[in-house]
């Protein structure tokens, strides 16, 4: 069907051939849509300056807009849109800026369908994925149904260990009988990696790229927190520095390089999405990787999803095409940059105030939504006699009864922690709560752990 399209373009084509329905018994014949399209401060004051985009169902034909509803709400190709899809891929080459050729993007429903896109083109039932210590459970989800195995790779605060990776590759024993196939995968979060939230340096990502080179890996880059990179935390109360950009160049010189933006043999399948940085209901994103990958995804996507909605794609290119522009759009994120960086001193400051010290330290991430608790478990009372699991459960539960919703680090686990658990971990976020409740919650996580370690109260 990729080829009827095609032809469909062409002038002059009197159509009896797809089933598609008349654009003219579509229902919807205008959009409206509310937004800032202020590019000098983001912040929420500007919402009474909101402006409004509008589109009609046949713009195309008077030459208002290139992209109009009669385009959008029809059935799509497997790559999204042609409008949308070409201003993503100015973005990237200006953020990322690949170095090799025959790169190229498709718009996705989101990650999470990309990565199961991902593990049917790539891998085998049986096949181990190289993984963080602690990763995202959708992986799990996804990748067990299909098959798939994991092989954990040791992290530090720097994120994935390159040496450690190095020595699983190095020591992969597949010969004999019960041999198990060297693994062809790397699965990372590299930007605020969740649930660790850390966000390897320049010279940790070329250290690991290295070693993927060196054994031969392609690596799935699952990286939607990278727009929302940070400075180092010093307090809540320090105004935060984080540049106006003036030019597209300035906002993308102070990010870290994408293991995308270090690839040179097309080994590199970047996910992306507008989850986070715009809203996760518009179920949209896009991959950059080598012209033959890309190729597989497109007929993936057209025995399933088809085309991501036509409606989100439709916003998007009117927000970012017609409202913002590249610039527009990048002042945006160094909006979200100042945002998340404010709320996660807050909680930064919380845990400082109210959590015990004596079993608690926590990281301070510089990038994504996410703090990791690393608790001395082997300071309980009853540690001689309890498993690091039940311990686990006990600080959970103590922490819920208390009003307190924290994420168990077992939960990040290929099993959830069925086979016991070496260490006892929490997740806690700062990305959506109130900053009172962040406080409140975090106080009264520190009672709990109080509680169940039989400490003095502070």
């Amino acid at each position: 069907m990729q080829a009827v399209h095609h032809v469909l373009g062409r002038s002059g084509i009197r159509s009896l051939g797809p089933g598609a329905p008349s654009p003219s018994r579509f229902p919807f014949y205008h959009m409206r849509i509310g937004v800032s399209l202020s590019t000098e401060d983001f912040e929420e004051a500007v919402a009474s300056s909101m402006s409004e985009l509008q589109v009609g169902k046949y713009d195309s034909r008077s030459g208002i807009s290139k992209y109009d509803l009669a385009t959008a709400l029809q059935y799509g190709v497997g790559t999204g849109s042609k409008q949308l899809l070409s201003f993503i891929m100015e973005h990237v080459k200006l953020i990322h800026k690949p170095r090799y050729q025959n790169w190229k993007c498709i718009l996705t429903t989101g990650n999470t369908s990309a990565l199961d896109t991902a593990l049917r083109i790539f891998g085998d039932p049986g096949d181990y994925i190289l993984v963080e210590d602690h990763a995202y459970p959708t992986l799990f989800e996804t990748g067990l149904p299909l098959g798939f195995q994991f092989a954990r790779v040791q992290m530090d605060g720097q994120g994935l260990s390159p040496a450690h990776l190095d020595k699983v590759l190095s020591t992969w024993d597949d010969s004999g009988i019960n041999g198990k196939k060297k693994p062809r995968l790397l699965y990372t979060v590299p930007t605020g990696q969740n649930p660790t939230g850390t966000t390897p340096d320049i010279h940790r990502r070329r250290a690991i790229y290295e070693i993927v080179q060196k054994h031969n890996l392609y690596i799935l880059e699952d990286d939607p927190y990278y727009y929302i990179q940070m400075p180092p935390y010093c307090s809540a109360s320090v105004e935060t520095q984080i540049a106006h950009p003036d030019t597209v160049d300035e906002f993308s010189n102070h990010l870290l390089p994408s293991y995308l933006s270090l690839d040179t043999d097309g080994r590199v399948f970047r996910m992306d999405s507008f989850s986070k940085t715009f809203a996760p209901g518009t179920r949209l994103g896009w991959v950059t990787a080598a012209e033959p990958v890309i190729d597989k995804v497109m007929r993936i996507h057209e025995v399933s999803v088809q085309d991501p909605s036509g409606f989100s794609q439709m916003v998007m290119f009117q927000l970012l095409h017609n409202g913002w522009g590249h610039l527009g759009w990048v002042r945006w994120l160094a909006h979200l940059q100042r945002t998340y960086t404010l709320r996660r001193n807050v909680l930064l400051d919380a845990c400082e105030r109210f959590l015990p010290p004596q079993v608690v330290r926590w990281s301070t991430p510089r990038g994504g939504f996410f703090i990791w608790l690393t608790i001395d478990w082997l300071k309980h009372p009853h540690a001689k006699h309890k498993s690091a699991r039940e311990i686990e459960q006990e600080i959970y539960d103590s922490a819920l009864d208390r009003g307190s919703l924290i994420m168990p680090g077992s939960w990040f686990l290929p099993d959830r922690g069925e086979k016991g658990i070496q260490g006892v971990f929490f997740r806690i976020t700062f990305a959506a709560a109130k900053e009172q409740d962040m406080r409140e919650a975090t106080q009264a996580l520190g009672t709990a752990l109080r509680n169940v370690f039989q400490l003095e109260t502070a």
